[in-house]
């Protein structure tokens, strides 16, 4: 059974239909796993996607970022072996591999070597998306505090 039924959580929530779309379709999606790839976070807001992609070129292939999108396209090369192939074990085929971003996220840099391909990406949220911390009882509202992790600066009063 692959199909997930996410009905019961449909009737009870407001906005994730998005949320729920993706995981259905990751569901029927999941039994391609060429290429092979893993998914690192580096750091609070830094992650790495590493796809294995041996035999491919810079050429070959085609990264592409749209908004919460990301696309790694691979396509096949038609090689002429200098002699008779007795057994072909290495994969050429041309390959599409989607990840889904979250808001905010975006690729800050990609590099080719030793058969892997490495994308990093970095999540910049907004300052008008940022926590603040408002004061009580004050006609004009101030922003109390607006700190983020690791950050050494005194609260504004």
């Amino acid at each position: 059974m692959n199909r997930m039924d996410f009905t019961p959580y449909r009737r009870s929530t407001v906005g994730f239909d998005r949320l729920f779309d993706l995981l259905e379709n990751n569901a029927r999606n999941s039994g391609d796993n060429y290429p092979p790839f893993n998914i690192e976070r580096r750091d609070e807001d830094a992650y790495r996607i590493t796809i294995a992609v041996a035999g491919f070129k810079r050429q070959d292939l085609d990264i592409t970022a749209q908004q919460n999108l990301l696309t790694v396209q691979g396509k096949k090369r038609d090689e002429v072996a200098d002699g008779e192939m007795l057994h072909i074990g290495i994969a050429n085929r041309g390959f599409e591999r989607r990840f889904e971003l979250a808001d905010y996220v975006r690729v800050d840099n990609a590099d080719l070597a030793d058969g892997l391909l490495v994308i990093d990406l970095v999540r910049e949220v907004p300052d008008a998306m940022k926590p603040k911390k408002i004061s009580i009882g004050d006609s004009s509202l101030k922003v109390v505090e607006n700190k983020e992790k690791g950050d050494d600066q005194a609260d504004a009063a």
